[in-house]
């Protein structure tokens, strides 16, 4: 098998006569993906490398490069070869920038039943590698055999097919491309990110947060306050937006000491917030109402007519990923009921040790529902977190009738509105959120800074997890740890629309006040 590799030659186009033969317009420069194709004439006299014109995908410049090889067999005998490869963002030489890409290119046979010779390349592209395809595409040898077809009247054809994802570091205006901004990596912030996307996206949810007052709040303590900030800024800004003053307020004034919380647990303290400082305001009862649910704990115990039930809220459920193929095994699993026997025995009071049932069944599912996938867990002989990247498959629409302990007057039917998604294992990886905005089954990527429409295929199976041989992914053990789901019966509730005049006045001049401020200060909008 050829190996993709890097191109050795110089990337300057040469004088080699050349026809572009695009075929497909460059109507939309943001598209994900593109299919395009290069004539070159006088094969035969080419004599180092030839670069076709531009075919743009994700706002970057793609091209199809190539190069005459001559190499030496340990024999000290000359071959003669075609190399092809496929050039990203090849004239730009700024650090800084990547875009991965993948895709195939394809050499045709002019032959009316003729095979083509393709094949597929996938690569992380960035300024000290701009290019990636095949040094040894086709031997000479087989280019010029007539029964391949693949030369005709001295010319060849090549075609491409390129999927990308958006770049980063250059050429990406995620306002203009999604109507959406992203947020500021602050290098070590983690999930943080990827679980405010979400939060802002959950509309109503938005509008009580600019209802909560915070007029003579201490703008560095407040996190309602720096919550109202960074949500006006993801409404309002046209570039990405920043999240110190957030952190800062949560009193975890080191990066170290906010990498130490997981996602579930800062969850739990941004909302327990929340909901403290909306008491006794208009908007009071409002993180409850959304995801509050109720569950009931039991022992019953088996020969004695003995059960204690304990009725319990919760603001999230953990599923367990290990030994379940899916979300529907999951949730059976989490119902099903434990035997207290043998040593095991629950004391059932006067009726002494007996034989018992444990379990818990779902009383009421929020309106707002957040399932974390217990993809990590501790593991006592490397005294470590492991991380589990077994398949698991999620759903865009689910029923959970079946969970509940009486069948409810409105269907426990959920539609999927985000996907929380880590690569890498338990020492580290990156984060990304796949969100549905409007509940319409319309995809956006948030990756930090970069927000970018994607297939609704990207942002649910390509999450299963799994599989490791995976080119559409750019990165390695990729897999969903947390999905959020929306009553569908409470999806225009939920996803209401948010208009500035949702915005008390009072707020927005502070906000606008303060920003003043940080752009009359230098360096302070940097750090906002």
């Amino acid at each position: 098998m050829i190996e993709a590799d890097s191109a050795e030659a110089a990337k300057v186009e040469t004088t080699t006569p050349a026809s572009p033969d695009i075929t497909k317009e460059e109507e939309d420069v943001a598209r994900p993906e593109a299919t395009f194709r290069f004539t070159v004439q006088n094969i035969t006299q080419l004599k180092e490398q030839v670069l076709s014109p531009p075919c743009f995908v994700r706002c970057l410049p793609w091209k199809i490069l190539i190069v005459v090889r001559h190499t030496s067999t340990p024999e000290r005998q000359q071959q003669k070869a075609l190399g092809i490869f496929l050039q990203c963002n090849g004239d730009y030489d700024t650090p800084g920038w990547s875009c991965y890409g993948l895709g195939e290119l394809k050499l045709l046979s002019h032959k009316p039943n003729g095979e083509h010779l393709c094949r597929k390349l996938h690569h992380m592209y960035h300024c000290k590698e701009d290019d990636w395809g095949f040094a040894h595409f086709v031997s000479w040898d087989d280019l010029m055999d007539v029964d391949n077809g693949f030369v005709k009247d001295d010319s060849i054809s090549v075609e491409a097919h390129v999927v990308a994802e958006a770049p980063h570091g250059i050429s990406w205006d995620s306002k203009k491309h999604t109507g959406f901004v992203g947020l500021k990596n602050q290098g070590a912030t983690c999930y943080m990110n990827s679980l405010l996307q979400t939060l802002f996206f959950t509309n109503v949810l938005r509008k009580a947060v600019y209802k909560i007052p915070t007029v003579g709040d201490d703008s560095s303590r407040s996190v309602a306050f720096a919550l109202q900030r960074v949500f006006y800024d993801l409404q309002f800004s046209d570039k990405p937006v920043a999240t110190k003053k957030l952190t800062k307020s949560f009193g975890w004034e080191t990066l170290d000491s906010f990498m130490q919380q997981d996602v579930q647990e800062f969850l739990r303290v941004l909302l327990d917030k929340l909901e403290s400082k909306m008491k006794g305001t208009v908007v009071e009862g409002t993180v409850p109402k959304l995801f509050e649910g109720k569950m009931t704990s039991f022992i019953k115990c088996k020969n004695v007519n003995c059960t204690s039930t304990r009725v319990e809220t919760f603001y999230d459920i953990q599923l367990s990923v290990k030994g379940n193929n899916n979300i529907y095994e999951s949730f059976k699993d989490y119902i099903s009921t434990e035997l207290l026997d043998g040593e095991n025995k629950y004391d059932a009071g006067e009726h002494g040790l007996q034989e018992a049932e444990k379990g818990v069944r779902f009383d009421v599912f929020p309106p707002v529902l957040h399932l974390h996938l217990m993809r990590f867990r501790y593991d006592p002989q490397s005294d470590a977190s492991i991380k589990f990247n077994d398949r698991f498959e999620f759903y865009e629409d689910i029923n959970l009738d079946a969970y509940l302990q009486e069948i409810p007057t409105t269907p426990a039917h959920y539609t999927l509105h985000a996907v929380l998604v880590h690569s890498g294992d338990h020492h580290g990886g990156h984060y990304v959120v796949f969100i549905n905005p409007k509940g319409d089954g319309k995809w956006c990527k948030f990756d930090d800074d970069v927000v970018s429409r994607c297939s609704k295929q990207e942002a649910i199976e390509y999450n299963f997890g799994g599989k490791e041989d995976a080119p559409y992914l750019a990165r390695r053990a990729t897999s969903a740890y947390m999905l959020i789901y929306i009553q569908t019966s409470q999806l225009k509730y939920v996803l209401q629309e948010v208009s500035e005049n949702d915005i008390p006045s009072d707020l927005s001049e502070r906000i606008n006040e303060e920003m003043r401020y940080d752009m009359a200060v230098p360096g302070k909008c940097k750090g906002r």
